[in-house]
């Protein structure tokens, strides 16, 4: 009798054992009845910035496990940098939250700014839909400045999103070292806020879009209609679509420490209309969405979508995209250091 515990006790062990361990979740089986919620990090009518993802929502449901349904919401604030922190500090590291903010936001911890509360190098970068160059662009009903060497004798007041941001930091660069005159008006909520005010005279034109912002939208005719010069192109180096007159920011520099100092700023250019997701999604989640993403890019739909909008497509992987943003904060700290002593209010 005294016997009979232990074989109870073997009995029980033996009906544990056969229970299934417990089986994780797959991707599918998450993403089933979820919402991936698409922030973009300026106001809505942002041209390329919005019409971006607005297209992708449409398409890309279908290449993703579980097909999850996908909403747009348009986060300003900070040029970006409101967008970036909520999806690093607050939103779920889940796969449900999906950052679409224009590049210029990556800067901000390298520039070492308070309320950049966040780390682009460890973001899950998921890839970008074009290549693009910034540039800076006047109202020609406003201004007689038609070019940067103009620029250089008379003052241009240009909107920004903030300081923080292309809008802001592009012009204020340029005043410092190549002796532009622009004043800058930030508190836009975004691109398409400061096109009004060019449009209403409140400003003289901005510095910091893209190329293919201008071209995409309501402001698709404006070169056509010659209602805007393009004065100078910001980036790594020359469109092919610009016109060849138009000079490059980092040829205005005047020794070869001031132009790697316009190179830190232009770097985020490379990374064209970057998205990504937090740095704590489960590896499986990012993969899926990766994947997803490169299908979506290869789709009719979206094509025809981008086409709509004249907007281009000319894609960016993530394994690239990664590799860039890796490289601008692997930056000479030199450089960086001078390009924050170039801000100094920020």
């Amino acid at each position: 009798m005294r016997r009979l515990p232990a074989i109870a006790a073997l009995s029980i062990v033996g009906l544990v054992a056969a229970q299934p361990a417990t089986r994780a979740e797959t991707v599918e089986e998450f993403y089933r009845g979820k919402t991936i919620r698409m922030y973009v990090g300026t106001g809505a009518g942002a041209g390329a910035v919005s019409g971006y993802p607005m297209a992708l929502a449409q398409v890309i449901r279908k290449y993703i496990p579980g097909q999850p349904t996908l909403v747009v919401s348009h986060m300003p604030g900070a040029g970006g940098i409101k967008a970036a922190t909520y999806i690093e500090r607050v939103a779920p590291q889940d796969g449900t939250a999906w950052g679409f903010i224009t590049r210029g936001f990556m800067l901000a911890p390298l520039l070492k700014l308070p309320q950049a509360d966040f780390e682009p190098a460890k973001f899950n970068w998921i890839g970008s839909p074009a290549r693009t160059v910034s540039m800076g662009l006047v109202w020609n009903a406003s201004t007689p400045v038609r070019t940067i060497q103009d620029a250089m004798q008379r003052e241009v007041v240009v909107g920004a999103t903030s300081i923080a941001q292309d809008t802001g930091i592009y012009p204020r660069a340029l005043n410092q070292i190549a002796g532009t005159k622009f004043r800058i008006v930030t508190g836009y909520s975004g691109l398409g806020a400061v096109d009004i005010a060019m449009q209403r005279g409140e400003v003289h034109g901005k510095v910091g879009s893209t190329w293919g912002s201008l071209n995409s939208g309501s402001s698709a005719h404006w070169i056509k209609d010659k209602l805007v010069t393009v004065i100078v192109q910001l980036g790594m180096q020359k469109s092919p679509d610009i016109p060849a007159d138009v000079p490059l920011g980092l040829d205005l520099a005047k020794s070869p420490a001031d132009r790697q100092v316009l190179e830190v700023l232009c770097a985020p250019g490379a990374t064209g209309f970057p998205s990504f997701m937090g740095p704590g999604v489960p590896a499986d989640r990012v993969a899926a969405i990766r994947a997803a993403y490169v299908a979506a890019m290869k789709d009719p739909e979206f094509a025809e979508a981008l086409r709509k909008q004249n907007l281009e497509l000319d894609p960016i992987g993530a394994e690239e995209l990664t590799a860039i943003v890796r490289g601008i904060y692997a930056m000479p700290e030199a450089a960086v250091t001078r390009a924050r002593e170039l801000l100094p209010t920020l």
